[in-house]
């Protein structure tokens, strides 16, 4: 059979009543798998969001410091975000094994860099100066001021870049099915290989929307938490 004609016969399967887009027959025999999809997910986004923060943020700080490195920082993590998700993975699956999840997790950190370390310097670089001007007139050093007023003045703009790495992360994490580490990327793509198997396909792609969304909201709410004066400002 040709590739045409298994898509051709695959679409009419696909088509058919016994396959429909959303069974509990489904959920109830494969509840195991799709637990064990879902916490891969969870684990891999949350492993290299913490990894991408615990980098970026030190590199912003680098930046916002000693302003000539801003340049060189941005475009080295501009460049590996522009790098396909398909051959940063090809790329870095060789040196450490092709059928590691720390492939995929060395992958997913070096796309969320970016956004994580241009948030945070976006924050640092607006902080209002007769704010700093007060710090170092008080006797803050360098050292104390980003602890005391820099960073937490910062925070909003940090936590933006995390919202947009974690939904970012969550999305690149299925392409790790190409090498069996993809979370709900698994139930996606083994769905399609298994004859378009639509109640599959659904599952892992409603579970990947819904918990992007949920985290979202998470850091949101972290986020109101933490910066209670944007809320007294915005009243």
């Amino acid at each position: 059979m040709s590739s045409r004609q298994w898509v051709l016969w695959s679409v009419q399967y696909a088509d058919a009543p016994g396959n429909p887009w959303f069974s509990w027959q489904y959920l109830r025999d494969n509840s195991d798998t799709v637990l064990s999809a879902l916490v891969e997910h969870v684990t891999l986004t949350t492993q290299a969001v913490a990894l991408a923060a615990a980098v970026g943020l030190p590199l912003a700080v680098l930046a916002y410091w000693f302003r000539p490195l801003t340049g060189p920082i941005l475009a080295l993590s501009g460049v590996l975000y522009t790098i396909p998700s398909l051959a940063l993975l090809a790329f870095v699956a060789p040196l450490v094994g092709t059928t590691r999840p720390a492939s995929v997790l060395i992958a997913l950190v070096l796309y969320a860099l970016l956004l994580i370390v241009r948030n945070a310097l976006a924050g640092l670089n607006q902080l209002p100066a007769e704010v700093l001007d007060a710090a170092r007139g008080m006797g803050y050093g360098r050292v104390a001021r980003l602890f005391r007023v820099d960073l937490p003045l910062a925070v909003p703009a940090i936590l933006t870049g995390l919202r947009l790495a974690t939904v970012s992360t969550v999305a690149l994490v299925t392409v790790g099915s190409l090498i069996g580490y993809g979370g709900l990327g698994d139930l996606i793509l083994g769905g399609f290989r298994n004859n378009f198997y639509k109640a599959e396909i659904l599952t892992g792609t409603v579970l990947c929307v819904a918990l992007g969304l949920l985290l979202d909201l998470l850091l949101a709410g972290a986020g109101r938490l933490l910066t209670p004066w944007t809320r007294g400002a915005r009243g």
